[in-house]
C-alpha cells in the first residue's frame, strides 16, 4: 500500500498575496527536497474539493475550445451546401479525388494530424496557455481565408491550415484539463467540459438548417455559417487571456514560485466559496515529479509506457473511422436515403441536440465506472446502433437511431480524453496525447475518401458495416489491454 505523509503549513497560503503576484507562497518547511516540494503541489490540487471556483475554471478552459469543435462539425453541415454550390461532388469517382466532397472531410483531419503530432508538443516546452491562444488565431484566421474561397483546392488547402490550429488546440486542452482537476473528479470534468464544447454542434447545426439552403446578401449560406464561428473564435481569444498556467506544468520546470501562487489563489477562492477551511494535505511517497524532467523514459516510446502507446495508437485509428464516419456525414447519409437537403439538414439539427446531452447524461457514471469500460460499452453500442440505422427509412426512426448513436459516440470521446490524458506524466503528456491522437487523424483522413467510396460502390449499409467493424477492433484493444484508472491521481497511474 502506497504511504502517504502530512506536510505541515501546506494548506496556510499568506493571505497577503495580491491576485497578480506570483511571490513564493505557502512555502513549505525548510527540510523539503524540490522533489518533495513539487509532490506537494501535486497533493494540494488533488484535494481540492468540487467547488464552484473549480467548476468555473474547467467551464473557463471548455469555452476555450468551443471553437474548435465548431469547426470539426463544419464539415457534415456545411458539406451539402459546398455540394450545392458546385465547389465539390457529393461521391469520389476515384479513392483520392479531390473534386468530391471526401476531399473536404479528408482536409480536416490531415490538418489535425499535423496539428497534433507536428505542433501540439510545443505545449509540453511553452505551456499549455501559450498554445491555447495561438492556435485559435491560426484557426480564425484559416478559417477565414477558406470561406472566401470558390476553388476545391483552395477550399481544402486552407481546412488543412485550419486542422492544424484546432490539432494542437484540443491536446492542449485534455493535458490543461486534466492537470487542473483532481483525480476524483476528472471524468466529471471531462464529461463537463465535453457537454460545454458540443453546444456548438447543435448550434452550427441549427445555422446550417437556416443558412446553407439559402444565400444571404448573395453569398452562399455556408459562407455565412464559418464567418459567424470565426466572430465568436475573437471574444473567445480575450476570455484566454486570463488564464492560468497549469501548475503542474510549472512545476516540471523549475518555476516553482508561480506554481505555488496559483494553487494558493485557487485554494482561497475554494475556501471563500465553501466557507471552510480546506482538508489537510497528503503527499504521496512516490510520485513522477521525484523524477527529473530528462529522464531516461522521457518518451511516449520507451519502455515503460510504449505498450500503452501502441495500444492508444491502435485505438485512436479505429474510433476515429467510427465516430467521424457517422458525425461528419450524417446529412450526407440521410440524403442518400432519400431526405431533401432541407430535411436532411433539419433532421441532422435534432440528431446535434444529443451532443451536449450525452456529456451531461454521462457525468452521472463518469467517476463511477472504470473508464476502459465506458469507452468499451460505448463502442458496442454504436456498431449496433449503426447497423439498425442503415435498415430504417421512416424519418423519426432515423432521427432516433441518430440520437442513440450521438449519445454513445459522445460518451465513448470524452471517456477516451480522459483516459489517454491519464496514462501519461506530465513532462511528456500533450506530446504523448498529440502522438496517439494523430492515429485517428489519418484515419479519418482516409475515411473521408472511404465513406465516399463505400457509399457510392455499396450504399449506406456498406458505410455501416465498416464503422461496426471499427468498433469491434476498438472494443478488443481497450478491452483486452487497457490498464484501470478510475480515482487514481495522475502520478499513481504513471507509476
Amino acid at each position: 500500500m502506497q504511504s502517504s505523509t502530512p506536510v505541515a503549513g501546506a494548506c496556510e497560503p499568506d493571505t497577503s498575496l495580491d491576485s497578480n503576484d506570483t511571490r513564493r507562497v505557502a512555502a513549505p518547511a525548510a527540510y523539503l527536497t524540490p522533489e518533495v516540494h513539487a509532490r506537494q503541489i501535486s497533493a494540494r490540487l488533488d484535494r481540492l474539493p468540487p467547488s464552484a471556483p473549480v467548476w468555473l475554471l474547467i467551464g473557463a478552459l471548455a469555452l476555450g475550445g468551443w471553437f474548435e469543435i465548431y469547426d470539426m462539425f463544419l464539415t457534415a453541415y456545411i458539406g451539402p451546401g459546398l455540394v450545392k454550390a458546385g465547389i465539390f461532388t457529393k461521391t469520389t469517382a476515384s479513392l483520392f479525388d479531390l473534386g468530391g466532397l471526401g476531399a473536404f472531410v479528408a482536409a480536416l483531419f490531415l490538418g489535425l494530424f499535423i496539428g497534433t503530432i507536428g505542433v501540439a508538443f510545443i505545449a509540453d516546452k511553452l505551456g499549455r496557455r501559450r498554445v491555447f491562444v495561438g492556435a485559435l488565431l491560426c484557426y480564425t484566421f484559416a478559417a477565414v481565408m477558406m470561406s472566401l474561397q470558390s476553388e476545391p483546392g483552395w477550399v481544402v488547402f486552407w481546412r488543412v491550415v485550419a486542422g492544424i490550429g484546432v490539432g494542437a488546440e484540443l491536446v492542449t486542452i485534455d493535458a490543461y484539463v486534466s492537470e487542473f482537476v483532481p483525480a476524483r473528479l476528472r471524468g466529471r470534468a471531462f464529461a463537463f467540459v465535453q457537454a460545454i464544447q458540443y453546444t456548438s454542434i447543435p448550434t452550427i447545426a441549427f445555422l446550417s438548417w437556416q443558412l446553407v439552403p439559402i444565400a444571404p446578401f448573395g453569398q452562399d449560406g455556408w459562407r455565412w455559417v464559418v464567418w459567424i464561428g470565426c466572430s465568436g473564435a475573437v471574444f473567445v481569444w480575450l476570455i484566454r487571456l486570463g488564464l492560468p498556467e497549469s501548475p503542474r506544468w510549472l512545476i516540471q520546470h523549475g518555476r516553482t514560485t508561480e506554481a505555488e501562487a496559483i494553487v494558493a489563489r485557487l485554494e482561497k477562492r475554494i475556501e471563500r466559496a465553501t466557507g471552510k477551511p480546506l482538508q489537510a494535505v497528503k503527499v504521496a511517497s512516490a510520485t513522477e515529479s521525484a523524477q527529473p524532467v530528462a529522464s531516461t523514459d522521457d518518451s511516449p516510446w520507451s519502455a515503460r509506457f510504449r505498450r500503452r502507446t501502441i495500444m492508444l495508437l491502435v485505438f485512436n485509428f479505429f474510433q476515429s473511422i467510427g465516430y467521424y464516419g457517422f458525425a461528419s456525414w450524417v446529412p450526407t447519409l440521410l440524403a442518400e436515403k432519400g431526405v431533401t437537403l432541407t430535411h436532411s439538414l433539419w433532421y441532422s439539427f435534432l440528431i446535434a441536440i444529443a451532443s451536449p446531452i450525452g456529456p451531461l447524461l454521462s457525468m452521472l457514471i463518469a467517476d463511477r465506472v472504470e473508464r476502459k469500460w465506458l469507452i468499451v460499452g460505448s463502442a458496442v453500442a454504436m456498431a449496433v446502433l449503426g447497423i439498425v440505422f442503415a435498415q430504417q427509412r421512416a424519418p423519426m426512426l432515423l432521427v432516433a437511431m441518430g440520437l442513440l448513436m450521438t449519445l454513445a459516440g459522445n460518451c465513448m470521446t470524452f471517456s477516451y480524453r480522459t483516459y489517454q490524458a491519464e496514462l501519461f506524466p506530465t513532462r511528456m503528456r500533450a506530446r504523448a496525447i498529440g502522438l496517439v491522437y494523430s492515429a485517428s487523424r489519418i484515419s479519418a483522413m482516409l475515411s473521408g475518401f472511404l465513406i465516399g467510396f463505400f457509399l457510392r460502390h455499396l450504399g449506406v449499409g456498406g458505410v455501416f458495416s465498416l464503422i461496426a467493424g471499427s468498433m469491434f477492433v476498438v472494443v478488443l484493444t481497450i478491452g483486452l489491454f487497457g490498464p484501470r484508472s478510475r480515482g487514481l491521481s495522475l502520478e499513481q497511474i504513471s507509476a
